[in-house]
């Protein structure tokens, strides 16, 4: 029997972050994925947006990581030549109540680390962005963009280069607990094939539960639900009317951060997403949508022009939220918690993920125990 040393369910950007980290110290690792490349599902149908990390709790993995994660992932960019644009963003209000709301962000900010929100008033904000309408807005300077595949593709080359492995079309069928780890059952393209392992991490995204059961020997008192939430994105045709991302004040139910408005390095303006809870993978885009995405924007981009508003992609959350539920924090499960020496399950890995990436990574590798060399 094969054998490596850590088996990564999931080549998503949090998978191959994860697996990337874990190169530098041991030698035999090995990324598998179900679908024919890497990311192919959350990691690349998101904003592709740099997160500043102050819309989280004081004390939650989210504010922790997010925050942590975008200091790591601007360097790597920086290091590794990665496409990316700290563009800042603008978070806007609409009349008193939001104005407040702004006021007690930037409390919750500073509680988090995040101590270079700028308040803008009215009169400042006609200069920055004429086409924006608001009574006030926040802005975040540490806010950014990100090539998302450019940055997969170099933490993969990253793995390769520390002799590690990436194996597509590969789907886990099984895992048992051993004496000196696990044995893991693979199937690759209808053939069956067992390896050994010490370490094990599931990092399967929309499949976590489904990943997880599969697990022998782990409890399901510690497996959450996980629920599909589904954002549409709209793309705005002809030359973009802000200069820097635009978001609403955050949805009160926490599931979303409002529909927004984001560019990529190319200068595509687009909007999106919304929240669509669902119990079916599917991710067409209905030209219906657009008047709801329209009232929407209407309220900081009064001028929008419906017509320049087309169906472009949409992407689909692991969220440990339910619907109606209050919000909820990433899961990052080890032994501590499941007893199962070696094995790191992670659940509800949603926004700010991308962002926090490199900072789960160094997580995974503390629930681990493992001492990696920088």
């Amino acid at each position: 029997m094969e054998h490596v040393d850590v088996v990564v369910i999931g080549a998503g950007v949090v998978g191959l972050a994860i697996a990337a980290r874990l190169s530098k110290h041991l030698s035999n690792v090995l990324v598998i994925d179900k679908n024919a490349g890497f990311g192919e599902e959350i990691s690349s149908r998101n904003s592709e947006v740099i997160h500043a990390g102050i819309y989280y709790p004081k004390g939650s993995l989210k504010a922790e990581l997010c925050v942590a994660g975008k200091q790591a992932l601007y360097e790597y960019c920086q290091q590794r030549h990665i496409p990316y644009n700290n563009i800042g963003k603008l978070i806007v209000a609409q009349n008193a109540e939001e104005e407040t709301y702004l006021q007690e962000m930037i409390e919750k900010a500073a509680a988090n680390g995040v101590d270079d929100l700028g308040w803008v008033s009215a009169k400042k904000m006609r200069a920055m962005e004429p086409n924006l309408s608001a009574s006030a807005a926040l802005l975040s300077p540490s806010t950014g963009i990100v090539d998302v595949h450019s940055y997969m593709r170099s933490l993969l080359a990253e793995i390769e280069q520390n002799n590690g492995k990436f194996v597509a079309r590969t789907e886990l069928e099984r895992v048992e607990c051993s004496d000196s780890g696990f044995v893991v059952t693979l199937n690759c393209e209808d053939e069956q094939l067992k390896i050994s392992s010490k370490y094990v991490i599931n990092s399967a995204g929309l499949y976590c539960e489904q990943v997880a059961k599969r697990i022998e020997g782990l409890s399901e008192q510690f497996i959450p639900t996980v629920h599909w939430c589904r954002g549409h994105y709209f793309t705005y045709a002809g030359k973009s009317p802000f200069q820097q991302l635009i978001y609403p004040v955050p949805e009160k139910n926490g599931v979303g951060l409002g529909i927004h408005c984001t560019l990529d390095l190319g200068g595509q303006l687009k909007f999106g997403p919304d929240t669509q809870y669902i119990d079916v993978l599917e991710y067409a885009v209905s030209l219906g949508l657009r008047d709801t995405f329209i009232q929407a924007i209407k309220r900081y981009f009064p001028n929008v022009d419906a017509e320049k508003l087309q169906p472009a992609y949409s992407g689909i959350r692991p969220k440990l939220q339910a619907p109606g539920a209050a919000a909820e924090d990433f899961c990052v499960q080890g032994q501590d918690v499941h007893g199962v020496q070696g094995l790191v399950n992670l659940y509800g890995i949603e926004s700010p993920g991308l962002t926090s990436s490199l900072a789960i990574a160094q997580r995974v590798v503390q629930q681990l125990g493992i001492e990696v060399s920088v």
